[in-house]
């Protein structure tokens, strides 16, 4: 990076921390608070705006890793470069950039509702929530596409959900402007996720990224209504032969209006593709949602969320922070898969009870539903563990279920799998012990009439 004038969105300060966890306050400007995530060569901290009080994200972005892959400082400018041109409700926006000669801040709008992924991992989605979230989806691509902006790796692992319940495109570090097309006015990058991405992709022929981005759309709203993707192959290159058949089959239930829109979607030969502007004059598309969306609510954030420690395991008590991703998240499902073989996060739900009656109840659901239970109060904290007497698919399904105090009559009880198949964990969490907490439950995150 070169020295550049202060008003420029890439300002250098050389005044910064050396490292963003050595001090609360960075460039004067945002109050530095807990690790959210990180990456190879990035992390994305929580932090909130001293002069707004606004929270926000900040990925810090360590240069000298970046320059060990010559094609990266350009990607991380193109991918800077987009999310400034494609300011639109729905994708995520990006609100300021700052840089020393070590590090690059992109400072972004804090999602806190999680990833769409979360929500299909349950299974499929009513036709209404999916119709919303598509006529969403098709705004941003649209607004993108008006641009010039090629997504290339759309899917609901990038699709993000606001506190509002509003989707939010996310990831444009595979995105492409017209710059990068040839001389036969093409994209010939092969990019993307495989189960998303277009035939024409795949072919090394030369692609329209706007309508490969509508393949993408066209898989996301199968799984949407589905609950499961088109093309599905355990080997990978048979797989793709469906992909470039268009070879799938649409379940029964889906709508007719629906199933034109999907079939209109997934068309092998680009040229026959739907275009958005056809999409967007189609009745399913047009109808309008029979219930508003109701916003999430989200408790005040305190001044604890900004403590600067990169904790790995949770706290005996849930910080206002916390508390914020329980209830934003959901009945997050993602949570629940391992990752580097270590134990993570796993279902939520909260109480009104005292701990100590949660803790009683959680004994009963395990042993009406013929667990070996074990429990452990107060010096650990108060946790069940639950182990099944039957041999799963990966041997007994063994998970603890903790209750962590929040506030004086609120409480979060935390279950997380152990060991087993993580299968049969989805369905305990989801199906089997529901029935026997009813007494104690306060809501499942994001919960409504439908279960969602």
């Amino acid at each position: 990076m070169t020295n550049q004038s202060s008003n420029h969105p890439m300002a250098i300060a050389d005044d910064a921390p050396a490292t963003p966890s050595a001090s609360k306050l960075l460039f004067n400007k945002y109050k530095l608070g807990r690790l959210l995530g990180q990456g190879t060569f990035a992390k994305v901290y929580h932090a909130r705006s001293v002069l707004s009080a606004d929270p926000v994200a900040i990925k810090v972005i360590q240069q000298d890793q970046v320059r060990r892959d010559p094609s990266l400082p350009a990607q991380i400018q193109r991918e800077i470069s987009v999310m400034r041109l494609v300011r639109h409700p729905n994708i995520v926006e990006i609100k300021e950039v700052m840089a020393t000669r070590s590090r690059i801040f992109v400072v972004m709008e804090l999602v806190r509702g999680g990833e769409l992924f979360s929500l299909v991992a349950r299974g499929r989605l009513p036709e209404d929530l999916a119709r919303r979230y598509f006529r969403q989806l098709v705004s941003a691509v649209d607004f993108c596409h008006s641009r010039g902006v090629s997504h290339r790796d759309l899917k609901p692992e990038n699709l993000l959900l606001d506190h509002h319940g509003d989707l939010k495109v996310s990831d444009f570090g595979l995105s492409a402007l017209p710059d990068q097309t040839r001389q036969d006015g093409m994209l010939h990058t092969q990019c993307g996720t495989p189960a998303y991405v277009a035939p024409e992709v795949l072919l090394s022929k030369g692609y329209d990224g706007a309508k490969a981005d509508l393949w993408s759309c066209g898989v996301i709203l199968f799984v949407l209504l589905a609950g499961f993707l088109p093309f599905q192959d355990e080997n990978l290159m048979r797989m793709y032969r469906k992909v470039y058949r268009a070879e799938y089959r649409i379940p029964p239930w889906f709508s007719p209006d629906a199933r034109r829109l999907v079939s209109r979607l997934l068309v092998a030969d680009p040229e026959k593709r739907v275009s958005i502007s056809e999409i967007l004059n189609l009745p399913w598309i047009r109808r309008a949602d029979p219930h508003p969306p109701i916003p999430i609510s989200l408790p005040i954030v305190t001044e604890s969320e900004a403590d600067g420690k990169e904790t790995v395991d949770p706290p005996r008590f849930y910080n206002a922070f916390d508390l914020i991703s329980v209830m934003a998240e959901g009945f997050d499902l993602s949570g629940m898969f391992e990752c580097d073989g270590k134990r993570r996060k796993g279902s939520v739900f909260t109480s009104r009870k005292p701990a100590a009656a949660i803790f009683e109840a959680l004994v009963r659901a395990g042993r009406g539903l013929g667990f070996g239970v074990g429990r452990r109060e107060r010096g650990g904290g108060f946790k069940v563990r639950m182990e099944g007497m039957e041999e799963g698919r990966k041997g007994r399904l063994k998970l603890t279920a903790e209750v962590f105090e929040v506030a004086e009559g609120v409480a979060v009880v935390e279950f997380s799998k152990d060991s087993g198949d993580t299968m049969e964990y989805v369905k305990f969490c989801e199906v089997d012990v529901r029935p026997g907490l009813k007494d104690i439950v306060w809501a499942w995150p994001r919960e409504d009439g439908d279960g969602h």
